[in-house]
């Protein structure tokens, strides 16, 4: 008599798993014929309020520990990498550990924009720490609606560039973008009221350069007077770690593009507050005693500089430090789905983990940047830059997951 396969019972168990789970919570869901099944097995449509939305995404469901890996799990790309990166809608693949019974997504799309169309990965990483459950319902549904609405309008060119360059742009940001005429990319980015722009260049493999429009004409013009520019403007001038036009090679065409942005954004800051008026000293960090947002104030080597030295620290003073970090990770509820995205394809390249896991002060110098920044995950909650002016501990603030001996806040550098 004919034998049903194993690796059917145990995929139809995980759509099923998968599709249970999300109308218990009033989505809609669409099962794709297996006929039709050319990567992705179910439709979902997104409820609000017992309102249908217009936000849609597809997913891919594996189910079985052959996609299980030694930190997480891993869902083949094969032949569909470019539908799965293109398509209208996005696509995400949910993995289904049979002796967990637990659920695990990844949002494939993203994975795939990310990597650009020349260096796609051959799998989809699923972090462990990404589990589709009752309890992270709410928290996968925004990401997942958030994601889907950066498909539209404005908000498709912001997420177009920020996967280019590898950055998240907020919706108030202003990003402009250049083409130069050797087809490299300029992207200019400063935030609403702020002095101060990042500068990146695909030329310059993306690292973000901060900029002003003073320091930009450093190398052009002779230094400004206090009198008739303000001491603000002055400082900026002096200010070297800030980059020059002449330390990013920018030509002249490019330098004029970078100038006009700052005064078309200034300006466009202006004509905002005439009509919404000034947010300013309204439950802005400074006054309100919070923590203040994250932000670039400082040179990105520096930065990695500091941030690997004080890792090295920790690790040499509590050997199990990391093992600690991912358990507390493990069982953080509240983790931020944009992070647990990212963990995805850093946690399921066998080689960025085992340099996580063998990092010591003999290693680090040869650590890829996507190791760093799993170790970065894992050990550091957030990362708080200040002023330029203060000296360095002072100015990089470290939140660390597992907090350091004797400081419960977790705050280093205060």
């Amino acid at each position: 008599m004919p034998k049903i396969p194993k690796g059917r019972r145990v995929g139809q168990a995980a759509v099923n798993a998968v599709r249970a789970l999300l109308e218990e919570h009033d989505h809609i869901v669409q099962e794709i014929s297996g006929q039709n099944d050319f990567g992705e097995d179910l439709y979902v449509t997104f409820v609000e309020n017992e309102h249908v939305t217009s936000d849609v995404i597809r997913i891919q469901v594996k189910g079985g520990d052959k996609w299980r890996r030694a930190n997480g799990y891993a869902v083949p790309v094969s032949h569909h990498g470019d539908t799965w990166a293109d398509g209208n809608i996005p696509v995400y693949c949910v993995v289904y550990d049979p002796d967990s019974k637990q659920l695990f997504w990844a949002n494939a799309t993203q994975q795939l924009r990310r990597s650009g169309p020349f260096n796609r990965p051959k799998v989809i990483g699923v972090s462990p720490n990404a589990v589709l459950a009752d309890t992270t319902m709410k928290s996968f549904v925004a990401q997942a609606r958030r994601y889907v609405g950066r498909y539209r309008g404005r908000q498709a060119v912001f997420t177009h560039l920020g996967e280019m360059s590898g950055v998240e742009f907020d919706p108030t940001d202003h990003v402009l973008h250049f083409v130069n005429g050797y087809d490299e990319d300029l992207i200019f980015w400063r935030r609403p009221g702020a002095e101060l722009a990042t500068l990146l260049h695909s030329a310059l493999d993306w690292e973000p350069y901060l900029v002003s429009l003073a320091s930009l004409m450093r190398s052009e013009m002779p230094p400004p007077d206090a009198e008739v520019v303000g001491e603000v403007a002055v400082r900026l001038w002096n200010d070297l770690d800030l980059s020059s036009a002449e330390d990013l090679e920018l030509s002249q065409p490019e330098i004029m593009w970078v100038a006009s942005c700052f005064i078309s954004t200034r300006q466009a800051d202006e004509e905002s507050e005439a009509i919404f008026g000034s947010d300013e000293c309204e439950g802005c960090p400074s006054c309100t005693g919070e923590e203040p947002v994250e932000h670039a104030n400082i040179a990105a080597d520096v930065l990695h500089q500091y941030v690997a030295d004080r890792i090295i620290s920790r690790i040499e003073a509590e050997p199990d430090l990391l093992q600690r970090s991912i358990s507390a990770m493990r069982e953080d509820g509240s983790l931020e789905p944009e992070i647990v995205a990212e963990l995805g394809p850093l946690e399921a390249d066998p080689r960025i983990v085992r340099q996580v896991a063998k990092l010591n002060r003999s290693t680090v110098d040869n650590l890829e940047p996507e190791a760093l920044r799993l170790a970065v995950l894992y050990l550091i909650h957030r990362i708080y830059v200040g002023s330029p002016s203060l000296p360095l501990d002072e100015q990089v603030r470290i939140m660390w997951r597992i907090p350091e001996p004797g400081d419960e806040t977790s705050v280093a550098g205060c």
